[in-house]
């Protein structure tokens, strides 16, 4: 989700915190990313930050780091709203498959699931769901609610008018929520089973998973944390309902499981080359995000493409380069970076700008 968006944000502010920020990588080159990951804790406020690198070409790499022993480079972890790259990567397998069309819309798929309110499901494409240009209310916006299935999470949006017209990019959870109904419409099977049999086994993602009702993270994993507003406090948040994310939010990965699908999406291996162009086409949001994968263009005229993840206890963020030849993945075990949007691209900065052409 680009810069400041996020899954589940809480409206929370982090204190800096006196945690050292002492480790030695565990590989040998320590790329620019690496060094500057400490900033994260001494400057956003991270209990713990952790990052992996991965790069291909030209001089290759492979550096983990980490601030302190509470991230370890297996450890399992909440990946938020990068769930949403990996649902985008089965809608257009589907499509690829012609048993979807991007033209579809909602009503054909689910009829009836979007009326009301203003709300219009016969107005809202396949597509519209993918680029979030549907209108469709952000049903975690409404922190009255917690709803812990997809048909509720869409009646909680329902209560509310579109947030604007569709056509008009709003980054919405509700429009995954509805993706993850609609593949469970086409295949029969529901999201998280397309996603095990299409992607997590064939790349051999071995700590990933989608965890439906299971509250505890599998082994082995750190802890979560998140600010207690009533003393401003860190208390731990590992166990939560991953229910109220559903298709928008609920995997669970690791480091080199999000750098490994990422480099596999972009470099063709998920996709075919069509499928892979509409991925990436931002045409509809005028630049801002693709389906379920979003640029950024960093300050020396590199773009890396990716997705955050921001839930409860946990922040990460994927981003590539275009041919997914060179990745960077890095995670807080918290839920909100102090200054994050400009710390996130210092470190992008550091990791991409030093050492990779301008594309």
């Amino acid at each position: 989700m680009p810069k400041l968006r996020a899954l589940l944000a809480a409206s929370l502010s982090l204190a800096l915190l006196s945690l050292g920020t002492a480790t030695v990588p565990s590989e040998p080159h320590l790329t620019p990313a690496a060094a500057y990951l400490p900033r994260l804790v001494a400057r956003g406020g991270a209990p713990t930050a952790a990052l992996l690198a991965h790069r291909a070409s030209s001089a290759p790499y492979d550096t983990y780091r980490s601030t302190g022993p509470g991230i370890r480079r297996d450890d399992r972890f909440r990946a938020g709203s990068i769930t949403k790259s990996f649902v985008a990567t089965v809608v257009l397998q589907l499509v690829q498959e012609g048993r979807l069309q991007l033209s579809d819309t909602v009503d054909q798929l689910l009829p009836g699931l979007i009326q009301g309110n203003g709300n219009d499901g016969r107005r809202i494409t396949v597509h519209a769901l993918l680029s979030h240009t549907s209108g469709l209310y952000n049903y975690t916006a409404d922190a009255s609610v917690r709803p812990v299935s997809a048909t509720a999470a869409v009646r909680v949006a329902l209560a509310h008018r579109p947030t604007n017209a569709p056509g008009h990019y709003a980054y919405s959870n509700t429009n995954y929520v509805v993706l993850g109904l609609v593949v469970q419409r086409v295949t029969g099977n529901d999201y998280a089973t397309e996603i095990r049999q299409r992607i997590i086994t064939p790349l051999h993602l071995t700590g990933t998973s989608l965890p439906g009702a299971r509250t505890t993270l599998p082994a082995p994993h750190g802890r979560g944390h998140t600010r207690d507003p009533a003393d401003g406090s860190f208390r731990v948040v590992t166990a939560l309902d991953p229910r109220t994310a559903g298709a928008a939010g609920e995997l669970i990965s690791t480091l080199t499981d999000l750098n490994r699908f990422y480099a596999a999406l972009l470099g063709g291996r998920l996709l075919p080359p069509a499928q892979l162009a509409t991925l990436m086409n931002t045409s509809a949001t005028h630049g801002v995000y693709g389906l379920g994968i979003y640029p950024q263009k960093l300050s020396c005229g590199t773009t890396v493409w990716g997705h955050n993840g921001h839930i409860t206890g946990s922040y990460v963020r994927t981003a590539a380069t275009r041919d997914g030849r060179h990745t960077l993945t890095y995670r807080v075990d918290t839920d909100t970076l102090t200054d994050a949007a400009t710390l996130e691209s210092a470190l992008l900065d550091a990791e991409f700008c030093s050492s990779v052409p301008r594309t």
